[in-house]
């Protein structure tokens, strides 16, 4: 990992979502927005990154202005790479439909929920609370089908197992054992274990978007506070944790931020971009 500089000039800031550029309530807040409005200003891209499906990801960056600025959306994960200015994607991964056959199975042995996404919808064979969750995060409505594998007609960018942190804490260190040559597996939140193409991340997505871009990953600054954002973080040039993020996040980055509800984000924007004190 590259190691924080204050010298340096950053380029570049890339923010998770959900506990970390939002507060509880999804919201951005006021000071926040405006630092992140003087970062842009003075020429620093500010690239939202969740695992979130892109459609849930576009009021944020238009609330933040993102298409004016000329930035990108990095939603599922790192499966997309979206042009805010254009609406064009300028990258894409996805699983095969035999990949949706082989998860759909799998989840049923183990005993856990599944769900996808197909078009602005959430499928699913059985409701429950997690994908519920899910909905009310995104904002995308869930439709149950009687059969998950019929139900998604095209290759999409990621599936997700959903159940009790508890079980999928140890089913995520399992599988990322087991399918290490098939995908990349790993918990966005305690309760979601995500299924992308394997070699997919936030982080080298980060890369594949900063090559295009002609940005040193010296000059980029990542900050999120869970277990999918630790490939960015640890491959900025500056990977923040959140105040709220887990001891072991908090371990492997350079830098430890305030939470999400203490206007961490600002905080990082105003000591590493401008110098503040």
């Amino acid at each position: 990992m590259f190691r924080a500089n204050n010298t340096m000039t950053y380029k570049m800031i890339v923010l998770d979502l959900d506990d970390t550029l939002l507060r509880d309530d999804h919201t951005i807040s006021p000071h926040t927005k405006e630092m992140l409005f003087k970062a842009q200003d003075a020429g620093v891209k500010v690239v939202l990154a969740s695992g979130r499906p892109t459609y849930a990801m576009r009021d944020l960056g238009d609330e933040l202005h993102l298409p004016d600025y000329g930035s990108y959306l990095l939603s599922f994960n790192g499966g997309r790479i979206t042009n805010c200015q254009t609406n064009e994607d300028i990258f894409s991964s996805t699983l095969t439909l035999d990949d949706v056959r082989f998860l759909k199975n799998l989840s049923e042995k183990e005993q856990v929920f599944i769900h996808t996404y197909v078009g602005d919808n959430i499928i699913t064979e059985k409701n429950n609370k997690y994908t519920t969750i899910e909905a009310d995060i995104t904002g995308l409505p869930i439709t149950v089908v009687d059969d998950f594998v019929k139900a998604v007609p095209v290759p999409p960018v990621k599936v997700l197992m959903v159940e009790a942190p508890e079980k999928l804490k140890p089913l995520e260190k399992r599988l990322q054992q087991e399918l290490s040559e098939r995908f990349s597996v790993l918990r966005s939140k305690p309760y979601f274990l995500e299924f992308t193409e394997k070699g997919i991340t936030k982080g080298t997505t980060i890369d594949h978007l900063i090559k295009q871009l002609g940005i040193k990953r010296e000059e980029v600054i990542a900050i999120g506070d869970s277990y999918n954002d630790q490939s960015m973080i640890e491959f900025a040039g500056l990977g923040v944790a959140m105040g709220n993020a887990p001891e072991d996040i908090k371990a492997i980055s350079d830098y430890v931020t305030k939470s999400n509800m203490e206007d961490g984000v600002a905080h990082v924007v105003g000591k590493f971009i401008f110098g503040e004190v």
